[in-house]
């Protein structure tokens, strides 16, 4: 029976077609990256010469990563070079990102804490790590980087959705942003949130799914959000637990309406008998 089993597992991996980045030195490699870009301390203790020298070691690093899921040698070093060509830009997008922490969090104190204790800012920058390659028709290999940002954080951003600058995320768990997300600039979303996808039918890949948020809209937590037709008007505000599938115009306020009632301290006139 263990021998028939071992044949058939052999068999299926014999048929898959695909080959897959190693996830040790994926989730390696993002940590590395990452820290090098931002923890104030590791950097202060090298030299110019000795960044530049790391910097190079990163390259090498993604550039095996890459090879091993495309096998060509020159498309490898095509897209590995554009990616570090970008490298500034999205350095640049990203310390946006951590001085809009800075302004909307009344608990953050300096631009270094955001940095190296906000789990939302690291979900984003693997986030923009991970868009950059997926952009350049790297599929597998970004998708390893968003679920280890996942796992560590509660955070799932799919690396094809586009987020526009200035992007928030407070506290962060649980969020959801699917693929064919749209975020624009300013925008800041809560726990809990979820921007998916109305149907998961297969036939529908290829279709934008998931919902358009316009610039400067703040969604909070447990908020849900769905559809590929769906457009959050530029300026709104989505009250936490809200369920939409439908558009909402700009300047808009989306809200659950609570109502509370109060028992008064009369005695109930008729005796209430429960069965259980």
């Amino acid at each position: 029976m263990a021998e028939g089993f071992i044949n058939r597992l052999y068999q299926q991996h014999q048929k898959s077609s695909k080959t897959f980045p190693d996830k040790a030195l994926s989730s390696e490699f993002i940590d590395g990256f990452f820290e090098f870009l931002f923890i104030p301390e590791r950097q202060k203790k090298l030299t110019e010469f000795e960044l530049s020298k790391e910097m190079e070691s990163y390259k090498s690093h993604l550039s095996t990563l890459i090879y091993d899921v495309i096998g060509d040698g020159a498309t490898t070093q095509a897209i590995t070079d554009r990616f570090f060509a970008d490298v500034p830009l999205i350095f640049d997008a990203l310390l946006k990102d951590a001085e809009a922490i800075i302004q909307f969090d009344p608990a953050a104190e300096s631009i270094e804490e955001v940095l190296v204790a906000y789990p939302g800012f690291y979900a984003t920058a693997i986030y923009r790590f991970s868009h950059q390659l997926w952009d350049q028709g790297v599929k597998i290999l970004p998708r390893v980087f968003a679920e280890y940002a996942h796992g560590k954080t509660g955070i799932d951003i799919h690396p094809g959705a586009r987020i526009g600058e200035s992007f928030f995320i407070d506290h962060g768990t649980g969020i959801v942003i699917g693929e064919t997300t749209v975020i624009g600039n300013n925008v800041k979303i809560y726990q809990g949130v979820t921007l998916g996808a109305l149907s998961v039918n297969k036939g529908e890949a290829k279709s934008k799914r998931h919902p358009t948020i316009e610039d400067n809209v703040v969604i909070y937590s447990g908020a849900t959000i769905l559809g590929g037709e769906t457009v959050i008007g530029k300026d709104s505000v989505i009250g936490g637990n809200v369920w939409l599938t439908n558009s909402v115009l700009p300047s808009s306020i989306v809200y659950h309406k609570s109502e509370v009632s109060i028992r008064d301290k009369n005695p109930l006139p008729d005796v209430l008998n429960f069965v259980i």
